[in-house]
């Protein structure tokens, strides 16, 4: 019997993969490593950072506009002529010209464009900045659902090498009997066909286990190691709040509806662009022009000439009267649109929250019926096989209670993990996560 239980333990251990480093982890370490090692993440913190650069720049707008100019020339002499081309006279003329202009403009008073502006681009950065929240607790749920899944994997292959020892033993315990004559060499065979559909069974939790653990890795960013699940996370207590609880942190937290509020505010500065249109743009001008030779002469007089004005310059675009109030009107309707949409997400997140709630209540109930279905195949499967063993049932019996019995168990382990995902799940869906 010690040999077969050797050779049985090889079997197992020669169909297991060859494992890099194990590495225990923790739901936060997990959180923490998204955050450093996500390559999704990296892309959207480069947008937040395009978003600022835009910032600056909307606020450089406030500073004044300089510009200067300088040049030098060579001049040739000037001719006179009547206007029927007779009479040409010729004059000399400085051959050397130089000219240097200065001017420098500060606007006043823009009807609210420039600082609309403004406001657009931190809006720009804080959409991007959101964005990149939303992307962060995705990530986050993406991993916690991989290293849930491997979780439940490793927990499926332990119940499956338990199920496979007890096989091993109720293997050895009819081979005894069948030596003594009680036993036929069909329930052994029978037997030991359940014994290749559980190492079957092992094998391929084994490779799914190889794919999770390297998907899990990437997500992480981490070189391949064995990632080992903290297997307390099952037996941890989550507080029950009660639905209005989630309902009014999703309001607060959620990325959707912080997204929805953004673009409400981002259709109100466009309005306010729209209607800075209609008012005239005021500015201070200041210039200074030195240049010569004096050429508006006949003859040019060699001189440098030098002159300057400070003043205030209006503007306004007339053809705004009769063109901008469309533009007005359309972001108007773009500001009512933007409303209705939040309204929208405000109802659709209302929806996704009641819905997350009510399921994470229904795998508490079903983890208590897994716990009696458990209990129940236990006692089922010790009764038949007591009468297996006083040769009062029959091995197709022990077969379907062990069969049973397995299944219970699983689900068991299934039900645990069901609820740590949905709590979850409730906090990515509120924006806690």
């Amino acid at each position: 019997m010690k040999i077969r239980s050797v050779l049985l333990l090889m079997a197992v251990v020669g169909v297991m993969p060859m494992w890099g480093q194990k590495r225990a982890m923790t739901v936060k370490e997990l959180f923490e490593l998204v955050e450093t090692g996500s390559k999704t993440l990296q892309e959207t913190k480069t947008s937040v950072d395009f978003a600022q650069k835009g910032v600056e720049a909307a606020r450089a707008q406030r500073l004044p506009d300089v510009k200067a100019s300088l040049s030098a020339s060579y001049n040739g002499n000037v001719v006179v002529m009547d206007r029927d081309f007779t009479n040409a006279q010729g004059f000399s003329s400085p051959h050397f010209g130089n000219s240097f202009a200065l001017e420098a403009q500060q606007v006043v008073y823009t009807g609210g464009a420039v600082n609309a502006g403004i406001r657009v681009a931190e809006l720009q950065r804080d959409m991007a900045q959101n964005v990149q929240r939303s992307t962060f607790n995705a990530q986050r749920f993406l991993a916690l659902g991989q290293y849930l899944d491997l979780f439940k994997i490793q927990n499926r292959m332990q119940v499956y090498e338990q199920n496979i020892a007890l096989t091993r033993c109720l293997i050895d315990d009819i081979h005894a009997k069948q030596e003594q004559g009680m036993a036929l060499k069909n329930d052994v065979t029978r037997y030991e066909l359940q014994m290749e559909t559980l190492k079957l069974g092992l094998r391929k939790l084994q490779d799914q286990q190889i794919i999770l653990n390297h998907q899990l890795c990437n997500t992480l960013g981490l070189s391949e190691v064995n990632i080992m699940p903290d297997s307390t996370i099952v037996s941890q207590a989550f507080a029950h709040d009660g639905q209005q609880y989630w309902q009014q942190a999703a309001l607060t937290s959620s990325p959707q509806m912080e997204q929805s509020e953004l673009s409400t505010k981002m259709a109100e500065q466009q309005l306010k662009l729209a209607k800075s249109e209609l008012l005239p743009k005021v500015a201070v001008v200041a210039a200074d022009n030195f240049s010569g030779p004096f050429t508006y002469d006949i003859p040019p007089i060699d001189k440098n000439i030098n002159y300057w004005y400070v003043g205030v310059g209006i503007r306004y675009n007339l053809s705004s009267l009769f063109k901008q109030n469309k533009k007005v009107r359309q972001a108007k309707t773009g500001v009512l649109r933007s409303q209705q949409q939040q309204k929208v997400v405000a109802e659709s997140l209302d929806n996704q929250v009641q819905q997350a709630w009510t399921l994470w209540q229904q795998t508490y109930a079903d983890l208590d019926t897994q716990k009696k279905s458990v209990q129940l195949a236990r006692q089922n499967y010790e009764v038949v096989n007591e009468r297996y063993l006083n040769q009062l049932a029959l091995i197709t019996d022990m077969l379907d209670a062990s069969n049973i019995r397995l299944n219970a168990e699983l689900q068991e382990v299934d039900a645990r993990i069901n609820i740590v995902y949905a709590y979850y799940k409730l906090k990515y869906i509120a924006g806690t996560i």
